[in-house]
C-alpha cells in the first residue's frame, strides 16, 4: 500500500501513538469489525483530531452525540468526508468541538472512576446476591468445573491405555 507517487505513505510502527495522532489532520479508521471503545478513535478525540470511520467504528462510542468527524460505510462517501474535513476549516473545527463534547460527557475520568468505585463497593456489599443473579458467571463456573472433570477422565483413560 505504501505508494510515494500518490502521496500515501506507510511509515511503520509509532513509538508514541498520541504524538502521531496529534500531528495528523484527520484520522481515517475504516473499521469493518470491532466492539466497544476503539482506542485509535478515542486517541483522535483526545488529541482533537477529527476522524472518519464506519458505523462499526463509531458504534458504542458516542451515544446520541454528534460524531467528531464523519461516519460512512460507502467508500466514496468515506473518502469525500475525509477530504472535506481536511480542507474545510469550519467543518474541521466543528468536528473538534464534537470530539470534546463526547470526551466531556462520556469519557470523563472523574465520572468514570467514581462510577467504577461505587459499583465495586456495591458488589462488595451484595456479593452473594450478585453471584446468585449472575447467570453468565454461574454458567462459566459450571463449564469450567465440567471441563476439568472431562479432562481428568481423558487423562485417566489415556493412562490406562499405556499401562
Amino acid at each position: 500500500m505504501h505508494n510515494p507517487k500518490t502521496g500515501f505513505l506507510i511509515k511503520g510502527w509509532a513509538d508514541d501513538a498520541l504524538e502521531v495522532m496529534s500531528s495528523a489532520r484527520v484520522c481515517l479508521a475504516p473499521l469493518r469489525f470491532g466492539a466497544g471503545i476503539k482506542g485509535k478513535l478515542l486517541e483522535a478525540m483526545i488529541t482533537a483530531t477529527p476522524s472518519v470511520t464506519t458505523r462499526i467504528g463509531a458504534e458504542g462510542m458516542h451515544l446520541d452525540l454528534p460524531w467528531n468527524g464523519a461516519v460512512h460505510n460507502d467508500p466514496q462517501q468515506f473518502a469525500d468526508a475525509a477530504v472535506r474535513l481536511h480542507e474545510n476549516e469550519a467543518e474541521f473545527i466543528t468536528a473538534q468541538g464534537h470530539g470534546q463534547q463526547i470526551l466531556n460527557q462520556i469519557y470523563d475520568s472523574h465520572t468514570l472512576s467514581s462510577n467504577l468505585l461505587a459499583r465495586i463497593k456495591e458488589l462488595q456489599q451484595n456479593l452473594m446476591q450478585h453471584r446468585h443473579t449472575n447467570f453468565t458467571g454461574q454458567m462459566l463456573k459450571h463449564h469450567t468445573m465440567r471441563s476439568t472433570q472431562y479432562m481428568a477422565q481423558w487423562i485417566e483413560a489415556k493412562n490406562s491405555i499405556k499401562s
